[in-house]
C-alpha cells in the first residue's frame, strides 16, 4: 500500500530522468505535488506533463540547481503554488568514473558543485518556506561508496561521504526547527542513465556480490523516499535509509 502524501509540495532535483524521474511519478501517484527540477527543461516538462496526464500535480523547472540563485528561484516559485514546501530531495548528481591521475578540473568542479553546493541551499530554501507547524524533510541521495573503496570513484565518493556527513549534521541542527532529515542509500541500480555508464555484463558482475543477489530497481529507492516522507516515519530522523541488497552490512 502507497503511503498517503496528499497536499505535500515537494521539490525533487535532477528528476528529469533516472531515480529523480521515477521518485517524481511514483511520490505524485502518492498525491504530493511535485516541483520537477532539472537542467535538461525538456526533461522536466516531459515528467511533469506525465504526472498531470496521470491526474497527479506537478510544475517543471530547469536550471542548475548547483547555482544558489538559480534554486532558490525555483524554490520561491514553487512554494507559491502552495504556501510552502514540504519537503525537498536532492536527487541531482553528475556521475564520471575515471582513475583518480585522470580527474580534470572541469569535472571535479561540476561534481562538487552539484552534489555537494546544493546541499546548502536546499537547506536554506527548506528554512525559507517551509510551514513551522507541519514541519518539513529533506532528504539526501547517500551511496555505500561513501563507506567503501572502490576504484575510479574517487570524486563520487568523495561528494557521497560529504552527503552522509552533512546528512548527520543538519538531523542535528534542523531537529529543535521541525525539519526531519535522512538519506535513502542505493546500491547498484540500472537506470538508463547508468547503463551508458556502465555494461550489462557489469551489473550482472554487481548481482552476483550482493547479498540479495540481485542489482537495486527504481521501485526501491522511491518506495523509501515515501516512507521517509510518510507520517509512518514521522520519528526518523538523521538515517541513511541504506536500499542496497545488504552491500553495506558487508563492510
Amino acid at each position: 500500500m502507497k503511503p498517503d502524501l496528499s497536499d505535500q509540495y515537494i521539490l525533487i532535483t535532477g528528476s528529469g530522468r533516472g531515480l529523480g524521474r521515477h521518485a517524481a511519478l511514483h511520490l505524485a501517484s502518492c498525491g504530493a505535488i511535485i516541483g520537477v527540477a532539472d537542467i535538461d527543461a525538456g526533461n522536466a516538462e516531459q515528467v511533469a506533463g506525465e504526472i498531470t496526464s496521470n491526474g497527479g500535480k506537478a510544475k517543471a523547472y530547469s536550471g542548475d540547481m548547483s547555482d544558489r540563485k538559480a534554486f532558490m528561484a525555483v524554490a520561491a516559485d514553487f512554494a507559491k503554488l502552495g504556501g510552502r514546501i514540504d519537503a525537498i530531495i536532492n536527487n541531482a548528481m553528475l556521475l564520471r568514473y575515471s582513475p583518480v591521475q585522470d580527474v580534470d578540473e572541469d569535472t571535479l568542479s561540476a561534481m562538487l558543485d552539484i552534489g555537494i553546493k546544493a546541499l546548502f541551499w536546499s537547506a536554506q530554501a527548506m528554512l525559507a518556506h517551509y510551514d513551522k507547524k507541519r514541519g518539513g524533510c529533506i532528504i539526501n541521495l547517500a551511496s555505500p561508496v561513501a563507506t567503501r573503496g572502490f576504484p575510479n570513484t574517487s570524486v563520487y565518493s568523495t561528494v557521497k561521504g560529504a552527503v552522509t556527513m552533512f546528512t548527520k549534521t543538519m538531523a542535528a541542527e534542523f531537529g529543535p526547527q521541525n525539519i526531519r532529515v535522512n538519506a535513502v542509500s542505493p546500491a547498484s541500480v540500472p537506470t538508463p542513465g547508468s547503463l551508458g555508464l556502465n555494461s550489462k555484463e557489469e551489473y550482472e558482475k554487481r548481482a552476483g556480490w550482493i547479498p540479495l543477489r540481485r542489482n537495486g530497481t527504481e521501485e526501491d529507492n522511491s518506495n523509501a523516499i515515501a516512507f521517509l516522507l510518510s507520517k509512518e516515519a514521522s520519528f526518523v530522523h538523521g538515517e541513511i535509509f541504506n536500499v542496497d541488497g545488504g552491500v553495506s552490512a558487508c563492510n
